[in-house]
């Protein structure tokens, strides 16, 4: 028979990390613009200069680490890699996010879901999508959906 801290999940939640160009770049997008808040971070050339961070925003996290100069990537970033954020209200995101000037997609209902497209400075797709009861293919309307 098991013994109880056998049968505990090891594995608790999965955090993409993306390899960013301009961190500075990708903090004003993320902290400044989707409100993600900073709770980690490795800065080992100036107080000031991050390199390496760990953002959360709710319960989902995700870390950023800059590439040196050197190792930058010569394809483009991001090509295919998309991360769904599932959120109770993808509007209020879509809504807060034009606020702070950044450009997400026009929302739509795709799988029973509001989704909220964003590409981010260096390319990834990031996706906010709440539960709606709104038909399929609908896009969002500020003048019907509030």
């Amino acid at each position: 028979m098991a013994d109880q801290a056998e049968l505990k999940p090891n594995v608790r939640e999965a955090v993409p990390f993306f390899g960013v160009v301009d961190m500075a770049a990708s903090l004003r997008f993320y902290v400044d613009g989707l409100d993600f808040r900073m709770t980690n971070s490795w800065r080992p050339d100036a107080p000031d200069k991050v390199r390496w961070c760990s953002l959360q925003l709710g319960g989902a996290s995700i870390m950023l680490q800059e590439y040196l100069p050197a190792h930058q990537p010569k394809d483009k970033l991001g090509q295919g890699v998309s991360v769904c954020f599932m959120c109770e209200d993808a509007l209020e995101i879509y809504r807060s996010a034009v606020g702070k000037g950044l450009s997400p997609n026009r929302p739509f209902v795709g799988n029973s879901m509001w989704v909220v497209s964003l590409s981010d400075p260096d390319g990834y797709r990031i996706d906010f999508e709440s539960r709606t009861d709104v038909p399929e293919e609908t896009e969002y309307d500020p003048s019907i959906h509030g």
